[in-house]
């Protein structure tokens, strides 16, 4: 199935002077979920209604990369856009989606980096400064998608993020992703960021699916990369079609 990910990666393979070798790559990927076939997920994606959006501004080579778990959250959340990130040009419908009346975006970056009146920590009563009403639009969460060098390389360069609230997490629980090394050991992967979101935005179910859907990509991932038997029946598999069957 097609989405924003996928046709990111499409258009930036396109482009590419060279082909994009992953890891792993010889025994042949689903182009469905980038997984080896026989450990391909495809017939375990969830499918959950999601009110919210999530706009991915991703690094150069990030929807390449079959560890990049943005494509997860674009296989989980409907209304999932995906730009790639260029210092000296901005996609315009990456400028008109931010401007959509019917979007609040919220740019998902630690607090410490910005002003103190930028910063948001909680959507619950947010207030429309114009009117003093409770906002009714739908949350746009927009997550600089990349190594943490590269998120803030962003962030630094991107003066159309500027005037954006900024939404700054604070979880009390420890990443759990392990695909990738991370320079830092309070940082989260692209999906736990947006499961957190997802969560502050009370769409809960929808956090927890994208947190089941991220242990059982993993799972497979990890099993595929270091040659282990794949265990279908476990815990993370089970969670995951329980969250699907509404247990």
């Amino acid at each position: 199935m097609s989405h924003a990910v996928s046709r990111l990666r499409s258009v930036r393979l396109a482009a590419s002077t060279k082909p994009f070798l992953a890891r792993g790559s010889g025994g042949g990927r689903c182009a469905g979920c980038r997984l080896v076939a026989s450990h391909c997920v495809c017939a375990l994606r969830p499918q959950v209604a999601v009110r919210a959006g999530v706009c991915l501004i991703m690094g150069d080579i990030e929807a390449l990369k079959p560890s990049n778990t943005g494509w997860l959250i674009a296989d989980l959340v409907a209304d999932t856009f995906a730009f790639g990130w260029s210092r000296t040009a901005v996609d315009p419908a990456l400028i008109a989606l931010l401007a959509d009346p019917q979007w609040q975006p919220y740019l998902v970056f630690p607090g410490e980096y910005v002003e103190a009146q930028r910063v948001v920590t909680d959507l619950d009563g947010q207030l429309a400064p114009q009117h003093k009403t409770r906002v009714t639009k739908r949350p746009l969460f927009v997550l600089l998608d990349g190594t943490w060098s590269e998120a803030r390389k962003m962030f630094r360069k991107s003066p159309y993020l500027d005037a954006l609230p900024v939404l700054s997490l604070h979880p009390a629980q420890v990443s759990r992703y392990r695909l990738r090394r991370s320079s830092r050991e309070d940082q989260f992967c692209t999906a736990e960021v947006a499961a957190l979101c997802l969560a502050m935005a009370g769409e809960l179910h929808a956090a927890h699916t994208l947190s089941a859907w991220l242990d059982v990509f993993s799972a497979h991932y990890l099993s595929a990369r270091r040659n282990l038997p794949l265990d279908r029946a476990s815990e993370v598999h089970q969670r995951l079609l329980g969250l699907a069957a509404g247990v």
